[in-house]
């Protein structure tokens, strides 16, 4: 970041002893573009600006690179994820990294174990599936890691508790479930030395979820309701809460506790989901397995995130995944997740789910 800001600072410095400068602006700023932007008369003083800035811009870059001791992508992004939790007060300690080979489950884990981890489960699972068919890729609740697992998908916030859940596991911190740069490096790791025969091998575990039907009664119509206007977060989720208070899946208690859950860490997802919960200890407040859709067009603001699409859950055992996987389904395919975002005809969305 320094060096090239250096190298800038030191191409306008030239230009401006020079009296070398550009007719219009360079855009994008490549040398083509700069050429092209140059009277005839001055290319060749353009040339040798650029030169000594690309000059300027190596010396400075070099050292610095030489002080990172050779970290990858993956250790950076691991040591920002490190920092953020510490600021927040949290101590945080990875682990070693595990050979891909050596790796045989991965947990994905969150505070009760009912949403967010069970989506993020299900996309990688379904990302890695073709590479790692012999991985298995579960969730459950943050205090509740089994012994077997060898590394531990969790918010930043979460990760101490996840640490003494299973301090045999190596921490893959992340922000959201859906799309964060720390769930590439993942996969990453479990695909790049992988054994050849545990490419062939055949799935060993699969987690299977109910087919959700229309005797499930887990989404109805009554719970879409679409074109709402821009509120803030806590308003939403108490508005999810509220409907699935109304139709009976949750007792009025439920509502508070999913008020709860995102003040100790945010059930926004990626990709313009929110998926608000209860907390572990709400689960008795749940009287059957629900879930809700609220749409909103402009997007709700999750601490800098859009939510354009708020899922409120209430489920009893497993039987909300079958769902939760068909909502991961639709969400990765770009067309389907615009259509779920901006649709009003609940008809519609409810055809999507089937």
């Amino acid at each position: 970041i320094i060096a090239p800001i250096v190298g800038n600072i030191c191409a306008i410095t030239f230009f401006t002893f020079t009296k070398c400068g550009l007719i219009g602006p360079s855009s994008p700023g490549s040398i083509i573009a700069y050429l092209s932007m140059s009277p005839k008369s001055q290319i060749p003083l353009t040339i040798l600006g650029v030169l000594i800035a690309t000059v300027v811009s190596f010396l400075i870059a070099s050292p610095i690179i030489r002080m990172s001791d050779g970290k990858s992508l993956e250790d950076a992004q691991d040591d920002m994820a490190a920092k953020k939790a510490e600021s927040k007060g949290i101590t945080v300690d990875p682990g070693e990294k595990k050979d891909a080979d050596k790796v045989k489950k991965i947990v994905f884990a969150c505070d009760a174990g009912m949403g967010s981890s069970a989506m993020g489960a299900t996309k990688f699972r379904n990302r890695v599936k073709a590479q790692r068919p012999d991985l298995t890729v579960i969730n459950t609740s943050v205090d509740n890691i089994p012994a077997d697992c060898d590394i531990a998908v969790v918010q930043a916030v979460l990760a101490d508790r996840a640490r003494k859940s299973a301090p045999q596991a190596q921490l893959v911190i992340i922000n959201n479930f859906l799309q964060d740069p720390n769930l590439d490096g993942l996969y990453e790791q479990m695909t790049a030395k992988v054994d050849a025969s545990a490419q062939t091998a055949a799935a060993v575990e699969e987690v299977e979820t109910p087919v959700v039907t229309g005797n499930a009664k887990i989404l109805v119509e009554e719970g879409i309701k679409t074109g709402l206007k821009p509120v803030d977060k806590f308003e939403a989720i108490k508005a999810a809460g509220k409907l699935l208070n109304e139709l009976g899946y949750v007792e009025e208690g439920y509502i508070d506790a999913m008020v709860k859950r995102e003040e100790t860490v945010t059930t926004y997802m990626g990709l313009g989901v929110a998926i608000p919960h209860g907390t572990g200890d709400a689960k008795k407040k749940v009287q059957k397995t629900g879930i809700v859709m609220l749409q909103y067009p402009e997007g709700v603001d999750f601490d800098g995130e859009k939510a354009q699409l708020v899922f409120g859950i209430a489920g009893i055992g497993d039987e909300h995944l079958g769902l939760l996987a068909k909502i991961s389904e639709i969400i990765e395919d770009p067309e389907r997740l615009e259509q779920l975002k901006t649709t009003e005809n609940v008809d519609e969305i409810m055809e999507m789910f089937k």
